[in-house]
Protein backbone atom coordinates (compact mmCIF):
# COMPACT_ATOMS: atom_id res chain seq x y z
CA UNK A 1 0.00 0.00 0.00
CA UNK A 2 0.95 3.63 -0.86
CA UNK A 3 3.54 4.94 2.62
CA UNK A 4 4.37 1.67 3.93
CA UNK A 5 7.85 1.17 4.24
CA UNK A 6 9.80 -0.73 1.02
CA UNK A 7 10.98 -4.16 2.14
CA UNK A 8 13.23 -5.35 4.50
CA UNK A 9 12.98 -2.02 6.43
CA UNK A 10 10.83 -2.79 9.10
CA UNK A 11 12.94 -3.89 10.94
CA UNK A 12 16.16 -2.84 12.80
CA UNK A 13 19.12 -2.56 11.09
CA UNK A 14 22.66 -2.55 12.34
CA UNK A 15 24.24 -3.15 9.00
CA UNK A 16 22.40 0.74 7.77
CA UNK A 17 22.90 2.35 11.60
CA UNK A 18 26.82 0.88 10.76
CA UNK A 19 27.31 2.62 7.30
CA UNK A 20 25.68 6.02 8.63
CA UNK A 21 27.84 6.41 11.61
CA UNK A 22 30.78 5.35 9.37
CA UNK A 23 29.57 8.05 6.56
CA UNK A 24 29.61 10.88 10.09
CA UNK A 25 32.88 9.67 10.92
CA UNK A 26 34.44 10.40 7.48
CA UNK A 27 32.70 13.72 7.51
CA UNK A 28 34.11 14.31 11.05
CA UNK A 29 37.29 13.68 9.62
CA UNK A 30 37.44 15.62 6.36
CA UNK A 31 36.02 18.69 8.45
CA UNK A 32 39.35 19.77 9.96
CA UNK A 33 38.41 22.19 11.95
CA UNK A 34 36.17 20.70 13.75
CA UNK A 35 38.73 17.39 14.50
CA UNK A 36 40.97 19.93 15.59
CA UNK A 37 38.24 21.25 18.21
CA UNK A 38 37.68 17.74 19.30
CA UNK A 39 41.29 17.42 19.92
CA UNK A 40 42.43 20.55 20.81
CA UNK A 41 39.77 22.18 23.36
CA UNK A 42 40.14 19.67 26.36
CA UNK A 43 43.95 19.86 25.76
CA UNK A 44 43.52 23.51 26.01
CA UNK A 45 41.28 23.28 28.90
CA UNK A 46 43.39 20.84 30.88
CA UNK A 47 46.58 22.68 30.66
CA UNK A 48 44.57 26.35 30.93
CA UNK A 49 42.86 24.99 34.47
CA UNK A 50 45.52 22.81 35.32
CA UNK A 51 48.69 25.31 35.28
CA UNK A 52 46.89 28.44 35.01
CA UNK A 53 44.25 29.05 37.33
CA UNK A 54 46.15 29.89 40.45
CA UNK A 55 43.85 32.17 43.46
CA UNK A 56 47.00 32.24 45.93
CA UNK A 57 49.45 34.16 43.55
CA UNK A 58 52.87 34.39 44.65
CA UNK A 59 55.95 36.52 44.28
CA UNK A 60 54.00 39.83 43.42
CA UNK A 61 56.85 42.36 42.22
CA UNK A 62 57.47 45.34 45.22
CA UNK A 63 58.95 48.06 45.17
CA UNK A 64 61.26 49.43 48.94
CA UNK A 65 61.92 52.69 49.33
CA UNK A 66 64.17 52.14 52.92
CA UNK A 67 65.16 55.91 54.18
CA UNK A 68 66.91 54.21 57.55
CA UNK A 69 68.84 51.51 56.12
CA UNK A 70 69.49 49.54 59.34
CA UNK A 71 70.17 45.91 60.12
CA UNK A 72 66.41 45.98 61.01
CA UNK A 73 64.57 47.42 57.91
CA UNK A 74 66.96 44.82 56.72
CA UNK A 75 65.56 41.86 58.50
CA UNK A 76 62.11 43.03 57.69
CA UNK A 77 62.73 43.01 54.66
CA UNK A 78 64.06 39.24 54.24
CA UNK A 79 61.05 38.23 56.80
CA UNK A 80 58.72 39.31 53.61
CA UNK A 81 60.54 37.92 50.88
CA UNK A 82 60.60 34.82 53.15
CA UNK A 83 56.78 34.46 52.77
CA UNK A 84 56.81 33.78 49.06
CA UNK A 85 54.80 36.39 48.34
CA UNK A 86 56.58 39.68 47.99
CA UNK A 87 59.15 39.45 45.23
CA UNK A 88 61.45 42.70 45.27
CA UNK A 89 62.32 44.55 42.51
CA UNK A 90 65.26 47.11 41.92
CA UNK A 91 64.63 49.92 44.85
CA UNK A 92 63.01 53.29 43.43
CA UNK A 93 64.43 56.36 44.89
CA UNK A 94 61.37 57.92 46.33
CA UNK A 95 57.94 57.54 47.44
CA UNK A 96 57.07 59.74 44.50
CA UNK A 97 59.06 57.22 41.58
CA UNK A 98 56.76 54.24 43.80
CA UNK A 99 53.46 56.08 43.65
CA UNK A 100 53.92 56.20 39.54
CA UNK A 101 55.04 52.38 39.78
CA UNK A 102 51.82 51.76 41.48
CA UNK A 103 49.72 54.13 39.65
CA UNK A 104 51.19 51.95 36.05
CA UNK A 105 50.79 48.76 37.59
CA UNK A 106 54.57 47.60 37.80
CA UNK A 107 54.54 46.46 41.01
CA UNK A 108 51.74 45.15 43.46
CA UNK A 109 53.07 46.10 46.90
CA UNK A 110 55.51 49.35 48.28
CA UNK A 111 57.15 49.28 51.01
CA UNK A 112 58.56 52.42 52.98
CA UNK A 113 60.86 52.39 56.06
CA UNK A 114 61.07 56.16 57.26
CA UNK A 115 63.91 57.95 58.39
CA UNK A 116 64.57 57.03 62.38
CA UNK A 117 62.28 53.56 62.07
CA UNK A 118 65.15 51.50 64.01
CA UNK A 119 65.81 54.24 66.24
CA UNK A 120 62.20 54.39 67.73
CA UNK A 121 61.96 50.58 67.74
CA UNK A 122 64.99 50.46 70.22
CA UNK A 123 63.09 53.07 72.20
CA UNK A 124 60.10 50.47 72.15
CA UNK A 125 57.60 53.25 70.38
CA UNK A 126 57.00 50.84 67.84
CA UNK A 127 57.23 52.21 64.86
CA UNK A 128 55.35 52.42 61.35
CA UNK A 129 56.62 51.30 57.80
CA UNK A 130 53.51 51.85 55.15
CA UNK A 131 52.69 49.05 53.01
CA UNK A 132 50.88 50.22 50.02
CA UNK A 133 48.93 47.54 47.65
CA UNK A 134 47.64 47.65 44.59
CA UNK A 135 44.22 46.42 45.45
CA UNK A 136 41.93 47.25 42.20
CA UNK A 137 42.26 43.34 42.14
CA UNK A 138 41.22 42.14 45.83
CA UNK A 139 42.26 38.90 45.45
CA UNK A 140 45.52 39.07 43.97
CA UNK A 141 46.83 41.02 47.22
CA UNK A 142 44.09 39.36 49.92
CA UNK A 143 46.73 36.48 50.61
CA UNK A 144 49.38 38.51 50.83
CA UNK A 145 48.12 40.82 53.01
CA UNK A 146 47.05 38.47 55.70
CA UNK A 147 50.89 36.96 55.66
CA UNK A 148 52.24 40.57 56.82
CA UNK A 149 50.77 39.71 60.44
CA UNK A 150 53.17 37.08 60.80
CA UNK A 151 55.57 38.97 59.93
CA UNK A 152 55.31 41.58 62.24
CA UNK A 153 55.87 39.27 64.94
CA UNK A 154 58.87 37.25 64.06
CA UNK A 155 60.79 39.42 61.59
CA UNK A 156 62.73 40.91 64.04
CA UNK A 157 62.90 37.45 66.44
CA UNK A 158 66.87 37.39 65.87
CA UNK A 159 67.39 40.87 66.08
CA UNK A 160 66.05 41.64 69.68
CA UNK A 161 68.53 39.58 71.92
CA UNK A 162 70.81 40.67 74.45
CA UNK A 163 70.19 44.17 75.40
CA UNK A 164 67.07 44.61 73.10
CA UNK A 165 65.57 41.03 74.82
CA UNK A 166 63.38 43.40 76.67
CA UNK A 167 61.38 44.07 73.34
CA UNK A 168 60.85 40.09 71.95
CA UNK A 169 57.54 39.72 74.51
CA UNK A 170 55.92 42.88 73.03
CA UNK A 171 53.48 41.17 70.53
CA UNK A 172 54.45 43.79 68.29
CA UNK A 173 58.00 45.94 68.39
CA UNK A 174 56.73 47.76 65.16
CA UNK A 175 53.18 48.26 63.14
CA UNK A 176 52.90 48.10 59.59
CA UNK A 177 50.27 50.59 58.33
CA UNK A 178 48.84 48.93 55.38
CA UNK A 179 47.14 50.93 52.40
CA UNK A 180 44.67 49.53 50.18
CA UNK A 181 44.84 51.75 47.25
CA UNK A 182 42.01 52.36 44.74
CA UNK A 183 39.39 50.13 46.43
CA UNK A 184 40.16 49.87 50.20
CA UNK A 185 37.52 48.25 50.65
CA UNK A 186 38.15 45.94 48.46
CA UNK A 187 34.97 45.87 46.59
CA UNK A 188 34.65 42.82 44.24
CA UNK A 189 32.92 45.25 41.61
CA UNK A 190 34.88 47.70 40.84
CA UNK A 191 37.50 44.75 39.67
CA UNK A 192 35.10 43.08 37.94
CA UNK A 193 32.58 45.51 36.42
CA UNK A 194 35.36 47.46 34.47
CA UNK A 195 36.80 44.33 33.04
CA UNK A 196 33.06 43.07 31.44
CA UNK A 197 33.87 46.13 29.48
CA UNK A 198 36.37 44.50 27.63
CA UNK A 199 35.02 40.70 27.54
CA UNK A 200 31.63 41.30 26.41
CA UNK A 201 32.99 43.62 23.39
CA UNK A 202 35.23 40.85 22.55
CA UNK A 203 32.59 38.19 22.57
CA UNK A 204 29.90 40.33 20.24
CA UNK A 205 32.38 42.18 18.51
CA UNK A 206 34.19 39.07 17.24
CA UNK A 207 31.25 37.04 16.71
CA UNK A 208 29.36 39.32 14.58
CA UNK A 209 32.44 40.32 12.39
CA UNK A 210 33.41 36.50 11.82
CA UNK A 211 29.69 35.88 10.59
CA UNK A 212 30.25 38.71 7.76
CA UNK A 213 32.09 37.09 5.19
CA UNK A 214 30.84 33.53 5.70
CA UNK A 215 27.47 34.70 5.68
CA UNK A 216 27.51 35.92 2.54
CA UNK A 217 29.18 32.97 0.95
CA UNK A 218 26.39 30.80 2.52
CA UNK A 219 23.64 33.10 0.89
CA UNK A 220 25.25 33.29 -2.65
CA UNK A 221 25.62 36.71 -2.23
CA UNK A 222 29.74 36.45 -1.76
CA UNK A 223 30.38 36.23 -5.84
CA UNK A 224 28.46 39.23 -6.48
CA UNK A 225 30.91 41.20 -4.10
CA UNK A 226 33.82 40.05 -6.24
CA UNK A 227 32.60 40.53 -9.09
CA UNK A 228 32.68 44.38 -7.96
CA UNK A 229 35.56 46.70 -8.29
CA UNK A 230 35.60 46.87 -3.98
CA UNK A 231 39.58 46.87 -2.99
CA UNK A 232 39.90 44.34 0.17
CA UNK A 233 41.10 46.72 2.38
CA UNK A 234 37.35 48.86 1.40
CA UNK A 235 35.60 45.35 2.33
CA UNK A 236 37.39 45.59 5.31
CA UNK A 237 36.72 48.90 6.50
CA UNK A 238 33.19 48.59 4.91
CA UNK A 239 32.11 45.46 7.19
CA UNK A 240 33.56 46.84 9.74
CA UNK A 241 32.25 50.34 10.28
CA UNK A 242 28.54 49.38 11.17
CA UNK A 243 29.92 47.28 14.10
CA UNK A 244 32.03 49.93 16.00
CA UNK A 245 28.86 51.78 16.17
CA UNK A 246 27.63 48.77 17.81
CA UNK A 247 30.32 48.42 20.12
CA UNK A 248 30.09 52.19 21.54
CA UNK A 249 26.44 51.43 22.00
CA UNK A 250 27.64 48.72 24.40
CA UNK A 251 30.22 50.69 25.86
CA UNK A 252 28.13 53.13 26.83
CA UNK A 253 25.30 50.60 28.31
CA UNK A 254 28.27 49.12 30.31
CA UNK A 255 29.79 52.26 31.71
CA UNK A 256 26.36 53.61 32.62
CA UNK A 257 25.63 50.80 34.45
CA UNK A 258 28.81 50.45 36.07
CA UNK A 259 28.20 54.13 37.64
CA UNK A 260 25.09 53.94 38.95
CA UNK A 261 24.48 50.36 39.02
CA UNK A 262 27.39 49.41 41.26
CA UNK A 263 28.76 52.73 42.03
CA UNK A 264 32.18 52.20 40.36
CA UNK A 265 34.50 55.03 40.98
CA UNK A 266 35.09 57.02 37.47
CA UNK A 267 38.30 58.88 38.47
CA UNK A 268 40.17 59.14 34.95
CA UNK A 269 39.43 60.94 32.21
CA UNK A 270 36.68 59.20 30.12
CA UNK A 271 37.58 60.83 27.00
CA UNK A 272 40.65 58.63 27.09
CA UNK A 273 39.00 55.69 27.79
CA UNK A 274 36.84 56.57 24.75
CA UNK A 275 40.02 56.76 22.33
CA UNK A 276 41.39 53.71 23.77
CA UNK A 277 38.43 51.82 23.50
CA UNK A 278 38.12 52.86 19.92
CA UNK A 279 41.63 51.12 18.90
CA UNK A 280 40.49 48.37 21.20
CA UNK A 281 37.42 47.66 19.28
CA UNK A 282 39.19 48.08 16.09
CA UNK A 283 41.40 45.25 16.60
CA UNK A 284 38.94 42.69 17.72
CA UNK A 285 36.68 43.46 14.52
CA UNK A 286 39.74 42.74 12.39
CA UNK A 287 40.07 39.54 13.97
CA UNK A 288 36.43 38.82 12.99
CA UNK A 289 37.47 39.89 9.88
CA UNK A 290 40.23 37.69 9.43
CA UNK A 291 38.38 34.65 11.02
CA UNK A 292 35.41 35.29 8.30
CA UNK A 293 37.55 34.83 5.79
CA UNK A 294 39.50 31.60 7.04
CA UNK A 295 36.28 30.22 8.03
CA UNK A 296 34.31 28.04 5.23
CA UNK A 297 31.13 28.47 6.85
CA UNK A 298 29.46 30.07 10.24
CA UNK A 299 29.51 27.09 12.24
CA UNK A 300 33.17 27.05 11.67
CA UNK A 301 33.26 30.70 12.31
CA UNK A 302 31.62 30.50 15.41
CA UNK A 303 33.91 27.13 16.16
CA UNK A 304 37.13 29.57 15.97
CA UNK A 305 35.49 32.49 17.38
CA UNK A 306 35.20 30.47 21.06
CA UNK A 307 38.03 28.86 20.62
CA UNK A 308 39.91 32.16 20.61
CA UNK A 309 37.53 33.48 23.21
CA UNK A 310 38.43 30.62 26.08
CA UNK A 311 42.40 31.50 26.36
CA UNK A 312 41.46 34.63 26.45
CA UNK A 313 39.03 34.59 29.47
CA UNK A 314 41.76 32.77 31.24
CA UNK A 315 44.71 34.18 30.48
CA UNK A 316 43.82 37.87 30.55
CA UNK A 317 43.47 38.44 33.79
CA UNK A 318 40.05 38.70 33.97
CA UNK A 319 38.84 35.74 35.89
CA UNK A 320 42.41 34.89 38.01
CA UNK A 321 45.01 37.30 38.94
CA UNK A 322 47.36 37.66 36.01
CA UNK A 323 50.72 37.61 37.89
CA UNK A 324 49.31 34.30 39.60
CA UNK A 325 49.99 31.89 36.65
CA UNK A 326 53.41 30.74 35.35
CA UNK A 327 55.41 32.56 33.81
CA UNK A 328 54.84 31.14 30.19
CA UNK A 329 51.43 31.79 30.36
CA UNK A 330 52.08 35.26 31.57
CA UNK A 331 53.98 35.68 28.29
CA UNK A 332 50.86 33.98 26.41
CA UNK A 333 48.42 36.29 27.87
CA UNK A 334 50.50 39.50 26.85
CA UNK A 335 49.66 38.51 23.10
CA UNK A 336 45.72 38.99 23.26
CA UNK A 337 44.09 43.08 23.50
CA UNK A 338 41.80 42.03 25.91
CA UNK A 339 44.86 42.10 28.27
CA UNK A 340 46.20 45.25 28.11
CA UNK A 341 42.14 46.82 27.55
CA UNK A 342 41.79 45.42 31.02
CA UNK A 343 44.94 46.90 32.20
CA UNK A 344 43.67 50.55 30.43
CA UNK A 345 40.12 50.61 31.70
CA UNK A 346 41.13 49.60 35.38
CA UNK A 347 43.91 51.89 35.26
CA UNK A 348 41.73 55.08 34.01
CA UNK A 349 38.46 54.60 35.83
CA UNK A 350 40.53 53.30 39.32
CA UNK A 351 43.49 54.87 39.33
CA UNK A 352 43.15 58.03 37.31
CA UNK A 353 45.52 56.78 34.47
CA UNK A 354 46.86 59.72 32.09
CA UNK A 355 47.72 59.29 28.66
CA UNK A 356 51.57 58.68 29.62
CA UNK A 357 50.55 55.69 32.18
CA UNK A 358 48.37 53.54 29.50
CA UNK A 359 50.85 53.93 26.83
CA UNK A 360 52.71 50.93 27.29
CA UNK A 361 49.16 48.93 26.76
CA UNK A 362 48.42 50.79 23.91
CA UNK A 363 50.96 50.39 21.20
CA UNK A 364 50.10 45.96 21.65
CA UNK A 365 46.55 46.19 20.67
CA UNK A 366 47.90 48.61 17.84
CA UNK A 367 50.37 45.98 16.61
CA UNK A 368 47.52 43.26 16.80
CA UNK A 369 45.41 45.47 14.61
CA UNK A 370 47.74 45.59 12.36
CA UNK A 371 48.88 41.48 12.29
CA UNK A 372 44.90 40.81 12.14
CA UNK A 373 44.33 42.96 9.88
CA UNK A 374 47.12 42.17 7.04
CA UNK A 375 46.07 38.23 7.47
CA UNK A 376 42.48 39.52 6.49
CA UNK A 377 43.67 41.57 3.55
CA UNK A 378 46.06 38.58 2.46
CA UNK A 379 43.59 36.02 2.66
CA UNK A 380 40.90 38.08 1.03
CA UNK A 381 42.99 39.09 -2.17
CA UNK A 382 43.43 34.82 -2.04
CA UNK A 383 39.83 34.37 -2.57
CA UNK A 384 39.60 37.01 -5.57
CA UNK A 385 42.22 35.47 -7.08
Amino acid sequence: MPGDPPSGRTRFSFARTYAIALKEFVQMRRDRLTFAMIVGIPIVQVLLFGFVINSDPKSLPTAVVDYDRTEFTRSIAAALANTGYFAFVPSPASVAEVDEMLARGEIQFAIVFPAGFSRELVRGERPSALVAADATDPSATGNALAALSQVSTVALSHDLSGPLSALAPAPLPFMLDIQRRYNPEGVTEYNIVPGLLAVILQLTMVMMTAFAVTRERERGTYEGLLATPVLPFEVMAGKIAPYIVVGLIQSVIILLAARYLFNVPMVGSLLLLGATMMLYIAALLGLGFAISTLAANQLQAMQMTFFFFLPTMLLSGFMFPFRGMPLWAQALGEIFPATHFLRIVRGILLKGNDAADVAAHVWPIALFLVAVGSVAMWRYRQTLD
